[in-house]
């Protein structure tokens, strides 16, 4: 090992620390100058790729990719649960057995569904605005009223084994 690096120096130690056979923990000096000018070289790096990378999305060269292009047109159906004092949620259950019972009614016009679990709100500190939101994602909204009209009674029944909570349901059109 070199007796200088770049950053930093080795200290030597007496041969009476090295003798009790404990490895003596290396003290670090940093050469400050020299670690200054890296940290400008770096931050100058860093404002420059920034600069051009800003400069390459305003003139179009950069084009952000929309992650839900191929949802575009889609019916999105958004099962949202309030949140609320006295309010209670069985995640375990929704997910196992009530989202795929109402999955399997809406057959080949399904696309996918997704579960969010709310975990927080905008505002620091305060409880999301709703515990859960269950989405289907399907091709026709005929389609998917025709499914779920002969079972309404079924998936009403099924509320009471995870949530004491009216849910508010928002049907949808993806858009982008």
């Amino acid at each position: 090992m070199p007796d200088k690096l770049p950053f930093y120096t080795r200290r030597s130690y007496p041969l009476d620390v090295l003798s009790h056979g404990v490895a003596p923990i290396q003290h670090v000096v940093v050469n400050k100058t020299l670690m200054k000018k890296v940290i400008l070289l770096v931050t100058s790096l860093l404002l420059i790729s920034l600069t051009v990378h800003s400069q390459e999305m305003r003139s179009g060269k950069v084009k952000l990719e929309s992650a839900t292009s191929d949802e575009a047109g889609l019916i999105k159906v958004s099962i949202m649960y309030p949140s609320g004092e006295g309010k209670t949620f069985d995640m375990e259950y929704y997910e196992t057995l009530h989202m795929p019972m109402v999955a399997g009614f809406l057959g080949s016009n399904l696309v996918k569904y997704t579960i969010d679990k709310g975990i927080a709100s905008g505002a620091p500190n305060q409880p999301p605005a709703y515990v859960a939101i269950g989405t289907f994602f399907v091709k026709s909204l005929a389609d998917y009223q025709a499914a779920i009209a002969p079972n309404r009674d079924a998936i009403r029944a099924d509320f009471p084994k995870y949530t004491n909570i009216a849910p508010v349901i928002l049907i949808s059109e993806v858009v982008k």
